[in-house]
C-alpha cells in the first residue's frame, strides 16, 4: 500500500485527489498538508512513499519546499501537480530533484500512473517536458530566465503579471527593498532594461497564465 501525502492550499482540490487514490486498491492519502511549512513538518514526523505537491501554496513556495524536502529526505519521491504548464516550471522543478511533473488537467488515470513511476524511483514526464529537458541538459540552457534563481524567476512572473513592487513584497512577506534588490538582479542576469521588457519577453515564452 502506497503513502502518499497531498499537499494543496485548496481543499476542494485535496478531497478531489483523495477520491481518485482511495479508489485505487494499492494506495491511500496518508496526510495531508495546505502549504510548504506543513509539508516540511508532516515528512519530519511521518513516512510516506510519495508527495504529492502543488507549486503555488501560500507561505514557502513549492519550488523551497521541494529544495528543503530533498535535503531533508533525498530518497523520498515528490511528484509536482500543478496548474501551471509545463514551460513554466517543469525543467525548474526537474532540476531542484522533483521526480516528476503533471499539469491538473491530467486525467485521473495519468495521475495513479505518474504516482505508481515514481514510487518505483523513476521519472514521470511528458514526451514535451521530456525533450525540453533533454535540451537543457545538453546546451546547458542558454535561455535568459533560466540564469535566474527559483526567487528571482518567482519575482519576474510576478512583474510580468503586472504587479508592483510593494504588492509582491507583500505576497512573499519581503521587504520592498528586497524585492527591488531581485528585480535589478533579474535585469542583470538576462539583459533587459526594464519592466516592459521583461513583461513582453515572459508573456512570448509563455513564462505567465
Amino acid at each position: 500500500m502506497l503513502r502518499i501525502l497531498v499537499a494543496d492550499d485548496h481543499p476542494i482540490v485535496r478531497a478531489g485527489l483523495k477520491q481518485i487514490i482511495t479508489e485505487t486498491p494499492d494506495m491511500m492519502v496518508a496526510d495531508e498538508a495546505c502549504d510548504g511549512r506543513e509539508v516540511l513538518s508532516k515528512v519530519s514526523g511521518n513516512d510516506y512513499d510519495v508527495v504529492l505537491l502543488d507549486i503555488s501554496m501560500p507561505g514557502m513556495h513549492g519550488i523551497d519546499a521541494l529544495r528543503e524536502l530533498r535535503a531533508r529526505k533525498p530518497n523520498l519521491p515528490v511528484l509536482i501537480l500543478t496548474m501551471h504548464p509545463e514551460e513554466q516550471y517543469g525543467v525548474r522543478v526537474l532540476r531542484a530533484g522533483a521526480a516528476g511533473y503533471l499539469v491538473k488537467e491530467s486525467s485521473s488515470d495519468e495521475l495513479v500512473s505518474a504516482i505508481r513511476k515514481v514510487a518505483q524511483g523513476r521519472k514521470y514526464v511528458s514526451p514535451s517536458l521530456g525533450e525540453k529537458l533533454a535540451s537543457y541538459l545538453e546546451f546547458d540552457a542558454s535561455a535568459p530566465h533560466e540564469r535566474l534563481s527559483d526567487r528571482e524567476y518567482q519575482v519576474m512572473r510576478l512583474i510580468a503579471s503586472g504587479k508592483t513592487v510593494t504588492d509582491i513584497a507583500d505576497e512573499l512577506a519581503l521587504s520592498t527593498k528586497t524585492i527591488s534588490t531581485y528585480r535589478r538582479r533579474i535585469l542583470e542576469k538576462t539583459g533587459m532594461k526594464s519592466n516592459a521588457e521583461m513583461t513582453r519577453y515572459a508573456i512570448v515564452n509563455g513564462l505567465v497564465d
